[in-house]
This record gives structure tokens, C-alpha cells and sequence, in this order.
């Protein structure tokens, strides 16, 4: 309410100001225009997004030079550090990126956003720039009007470069007939006290603006009308590099808790570049006045001075943080810990995701896995067992003989607390990432759906199972207990396999053939418990009663195990483009699954 209440007092202040003045509506125009056109930049890149730009950012990030390239040079085309921040979140938070690899090509987005400046500094004031915005619109719009998602993106990039070029264009305007009724350069502060305040004032316009590219560019073209001075504009470009950290944070709330962490990392980079500059200040003007007479700026070229600056300060502070980026990383992992919900939440999936379709279908994996982790807990909590021993070397006849009580566990509480939330979460985030995906990646998020409709119905066959589990397991009919041992037996001996499976994945190994057996293994093991439970009911060694619940129980144990496989198929194989076709070739067609069915189990169910 009371962030509603601020910003609609500040949409009040802007309709006094306008009618105030004629001059102020101008700049406010063009900061408007100029805002505009980095949306339509950065929604021309994302029409890239799932494929070079993340394709690139995948290879760009196994060493420090890279990453820190990689960054100053997406932010120079993008010039917007946001796109890239969330891109890089969304990557960090699908386990693509590890906090370290974030955090360098963040210190590069620093760095590369800082080429606005001298853009703006060397072309957009000292050239009739809105010459240049006219035709890019005009083509941009074009473009924008094709079916072709690759020429539309094409038309947004250039459309934005358009809006960028006419927003400069009236801020410059604006401040130059601005100084005609009222000169802000009055209002000069000098000393500790006028950097602070100035340091102030260049954070509350960024936190106004959103955006820190934004800001520099109402400084220069305020600074080439001689409307502020060249040390309060100093003292403003620090503050806007403190001020767009607050946009990051803001982007982060929403983020899972590496996002944070980012935005966490992002802030202390900021802070820590923009003490260095303020502390070191008159060393950075002697620098500064240095490097122009080395290139040819003149003395009084200030706004070109003034990137220079932005530049350099950033620069430091790349050099002095960028070895401690891993150190850094390990300290906010420390700090910034992930809370323990009573209710299990979603890991992985993060709106920023959703714009990037390779992160994305990376995030329901991962979640997927997450939710299958949790449905296996589950799973062997019914059956009364532990996961320990279970994914253990020892024998599951002897794990079952040891915890052979089985516990009347709650598993609809367990359902609700670590299954229903992230099942509805991921069906929820693949419904809406299904629109920014391209086919093969459609395909594989309804692949991925369909993975975790299985996983959930082996849970509510668990259910099912349960009574007869309980029940049974207390019988004195020992060969009642054997059978219900039996199906307590293959579903862990299933687990335990898929564990394997799922650790084979991740290493790039083949696991297709011993899922394939499987399928042919249960089906066969099916039969033989039918044949089996007509002996014993035959033979009155059980009750037709407790053979007709038997038999029930051996079909819900079927479902439970295809699903487990059908889920384990679709989330642990690795589809690598270099082991995809292996793997095809290798995987045995339903005619060849009777050739590799498993021997019959002995009575000790091996």
C-alpha cells in the first residue's frame, strides 16, 4: 500500500512539473522515450533467447577471462546489464552456472555498461542524433510487422536503438532551453558535503529510473548544458552505480535463493567500487586528466572526461574483486542460507527462467528430479524403509527382514507437504514457458509433464498400496508376508537401480538397456506373482479374500513401477547431442525386450 501510495505521489509531482513547465515535460519525455527503447532492445534479444545468446553464454563460462568478456560484451550490444542479470539468474538458478561464473559476468555487465557513457559522451551530444533515430524507427517497425521471429527480434533491436537516439535527442533539447529559465548549475555543491548529496540524488534517479544507463545519459546531456558541474556530475555517476544495484534486488525477491545471492554480490561489487571512488576521488580526476591528454580529449571535453571516469572507477573495481569473485561466492553461500520451509517449495523454477527456453526446460528437470527425490522418501517411508539402505550395497532381502514392522505413516500429509505444492508449481511453469519455447523444447516440456504426472500417480498407487502393506505385514500367514515382502522388495530394488541410472546420466553414460530390461522384467515377474497367488490360493495356503486383495495390490505395483520407469526415461537419460544417438541405437525395441528379460527370482526374491 504504501509503495502504491509513493508512486502514485510521484506520478503527481511529474503532472505538476509538466504543467510547471513546458522545458521539464521535454526532458521527462525523453527520459521516457529513452526507457522505451532499452524495452524494445532488450525484447529484441530475448526474441535470440534459446539460441545463440544462451548457447554462447553455455561456452563462455568455464574460465574467469571468458566470463568477464562475456559480460562487457552482451551488455555492450544489449546496453542493459538487466537482461543480462536476469538471464544469468535464470541460468544460476537452473544449475547451469554456479554462483562464481554469475558473479564474473556480472563484474563484465559492470564493466560493458559503462560504454554507454561514451557512446552518449563522443556521438549522441555532439551529432544531431535524431537524424540517425528517424530511418532505424521507420525500419524497425517494418521489421517488427514480419511473421519471422528472427527479423522481428531484428526490428526490436533497431526500433530500440531508434527510441534510444530520439530520447537523447530531447533530454538534450530539454536541458539546453531548460538553462534559459533556470540554471541548476546555481545549486552547485562542492566539498564532502556536495558529493554526498550528489551521491544521493544520482541513487534516488536511478532507484526512479530503473535504470543506471538511463541515468548517465541525463547526467551528460545536463552536464553538456552546463546545468551541473563537473564534479557534481562525478559525484552523480557514482551514486547511479549504487542506485542500480537496488534494481537488481528488487528483480531478486522473486529469485530462488542463488538469484539473491546474485543480487547480494551485485551490491557489494557497487558499494565497494563506489567507496574506492569517493575515498580516491581527487586520484581518479589526476588519472582521468592524464589519460585524456594521452588520447587527445580536450581539457574541457567534460562529458567525455565523465565517461572516462565511469569507466575507470568500474575498472578498479573489476581489477581488485574480480580474483575474489570464488571467495565472494563462497562467503555469501555462508551467509545467504536457503530456509527450511515446513512445506517444500520449488527449487528451481524462477520466472526469469521462462523467458529463456534452454533454462527453463533445465529448471523442470531439475525440479522434476527434486520432486522425484521427495516422492522416493515417501515411497520408502510406506514401504518402512530408509533411503540409506536402500541406495546401499547391502542385500534387500536382508533390509527388508531387518525393518520388517512397517509404520502407519501419514502419506497425505506427506503429500501435501513435499509433493502437491512443486508438482502444481511445475505444470504451472511449463503451461507458461510453452509459449516463449521453440518445438524440440515445446516437446521435451510436455515430455517433462508428462514425467511428473507419473511420478505423482507412483505416489497415489503408494496410498493404495498402504492398508493391505500394514495389514499384511502383521499377519501370522507367513507366506501372506512373503508376498507383500515381494512387492516391498521390487520397488526398492527399482529405486535403488534408478539411482544408479540417475548417477550414470549425469555422467554422460548409457542407461537405456537396464531400463529396457526392466520393462520387460516387470511384466514378466507380473505373470508369475498372478500364477503364484492361484497356487497359494489354490493350495489354501491363503484366503481367496486375501488372494483377490493380493492380486489388486500386484496390479497397483505394476502402475507404481511403469511410472517410475516412464518418469526415469523421460528425466535421467542424457540427451546430449553427442550421446543422443547412441543412445537410440543402443535401446532395445519391445520385439527385443523378451531377449533380455531377468531369470526368474529364487524364492529369496533375487
Amino acid at each position: 500500500m504504501i509503495k502504491n501510495g509513493a508512486f502514485f505521489g510521484f506520478l503527481v509531482v511529474l503532472a505538476i512539473g509538466f504543467w510547471l513547465s513546458a522545458d521539464f515535460k521535454t526532458i521527462a519525455a525523453g527520459i521516457a522515450i529513452f526507457l522505451f527503447g532499452m524495452l524494445a532492445l532488450q525484447q529484441g534479444f530475448r526474441f535470440f533467447s534459446g539460441g545463440i545468446l544462451e548457447q554462447v553464454l553455455r561456452s563462455m563460462t568455464d574460465s574467469l577471462v571468458k566470463r568477464l568478456s562475456f559480460g562487457i560484451v552482451a551488455t555492450m550490444m544489449m546496453q542493459s546489464s538487466s537482461l543480462l542479470t536476469v538471464l544469468v539468474i535464470s541460468f544460476i538458478s537452473a544449475g547451469l552456472l554456479d554462483l562464481a561464473a554469475g558473479i564474473g559476468i556480472i563484474f563484465g555487465a559492470n564493466l560493458g555498461t559503462t560504454t554507454g557513457a561514451w557512446l552518449v559522451a563522443g556521438f549522441g551530444i555532439k551529432v544531431n542524433i535524431s537524424a540517425y533515430a528517424m530511418p532505424l524507427l521507420v525500419f524497425g517497425i517494418m521489421l517488427i510487422l514480419n511473421k519471422s521471429k528472427n527479423i522481428k527480434g531484428g526490428g526490436y533491436i533497431l526500433a530500440g536503438i531508434g527510441f534510444l537516439f530520439l530520447g537523447i535527442h530531447y533530454m538534450k533539447e530539454g536541458f539546453d532551453t531548460f538553462k534559459d529559465t533556470l540554471d541548476l548549475s546555481e545549486y552547485a555543491m562542492t566539498g564532502w558535503q556536495g558529493l554526498l548529496v550528489f551521491v544521493a540524488l544520482g541513487i534516488v534517479a536511478t532507484v526512479i529510473i530503473q535504470a543506471s544507463g538511463a541515468t548517465m545519459v541525463l547526467i551528460i546531456t545536463a552536464l553538456a548544458s552546463q546545468q551541473i558541474t563537473y564534479e557534481n556530475a562525478l559525484a552523480l555517476a557514482i551514486g547511479s552505480n549504487i542506485g542500480t544495484t537496488v534494481t537488481a534486488i528488487l528483480g531478486a525477491l522473486g529469485a530462488n535463493i542463488e538469484g539473491k545471492r546474485l543480487a547480494g554480490a551485485h551490491l557489494l561489487f557497487n558499494v565497494f567500487t563506489a567507496v574506492v571512488a569517493l575515498l580516491m576521488l581527487n586520484q581518479f580526476v589526476w588519472l582521468v586528466d592524464r589519460f585524456c591528454e594521452f588520447v587527445g580529449i580536450a581539457a574541457d571535453d567534460y562529458t567525455l572526461k565523465l565517461a572516462a571516469f565511469h569507466t575507470l572507477f568500474n575498472l578498479v573495481g573489476v581489477v581488485v574483486m574480480l580474483p575474489l569473485a570464488t571467495s565472494m561466492a563462497s562467503l555469501l553461500e555462508k551467509v545467504m542460507t536457503e530456509k527450511i520451509a515446513a512445506i517444500d517449495k520449488p527449487r528451481y523454477l524462477t520466472q526469469s527462467a521462462i523467458q529463456f527456453p534452454d533454462a527453463a526446460v533445465e529448471s523442470v528437470v531439475r525440479e522434476t528430479i527434486h520432486l522425484y527425490e521427495n516422492a522416493v522418501h515417501i515411497i520408502l517411508k510406506t514401504l518402512g524403509l530408509h533411503r540409506r539402505d536402500v541406495y546401499s550395497d547391502r542385500d534387500l532381502n536382508q533390509v527388508i527382514a531387518r525393518f520388517h514392522k512397517i509404520s502407519d505413516y501419514d502419506i497425505d500429509e506427506a503429500y501435501e507437504r513435499s509433493v502437491k505444492g512443486i508438482y502444481s508449481a511445475i505444470i504451472e511453469f511449463i503451461s507458461q514457458a510453452r509459449f516463449a519455447a521453440n518445438i524440440s523444447q515445446s516437446e521435451r516440456l510436455l515430455s517433462l509433464r508428462e514425467s511428473n504426472v507419473k511420478l505423482v500417480e507412483a505416489v497415489k498407487g503408494m496410498k493404495h498400496l498402504q492398508k493391505n502393506l500394514i495389514k499384511h505385514n502383521r499377519s501370522y500367514n507367513h507366506f501372506l508376508v512373503s508376498e507383500y515382502d515381494r512387492i516391498r522388495y521390487q520397488i526398492a530394488l527399482l529405486i535403488r537401480e534408478l539411482e544408479t541410472v540417475k548417477k550414470n546420466a549425469l555422467s554422460d553414460e548409457l542407461p537405456l538397456l537396464s531400463l529396457d530390461k526392466y520393462k520387460g522384467s516387470i511384466k514378466e515377474q507380473r505373470l508369475e506373482a498372478i500364477e503364484t497367488i492361484e497356487n497359494l490360493i489354490r493350495e489354501r495356503k491363503i484366503s481367496s479374500l486375501a488372494g483377490t486383495s493380493l492380486l489388486n495390490d500386484h496390479a497397483y505395483l505394476y502402475d507404481i513401477l511403469v511410472n517410475l520407469i516412464a518418469m526415469a526415461e523421460a528425466v535421467f537419460i542424457n540427451y546430449s547431442d553427442k550421446s543422443i544417438e547412441a543412445e537410440q541405437e543402443l535401446a532395445l525395441t519391445d520385439h527385443e525386450l523378451l531377449d533380455v528379460i531377468n531369470p526368474k527370482p529364487a524364492n529369496n526374491h533375487e
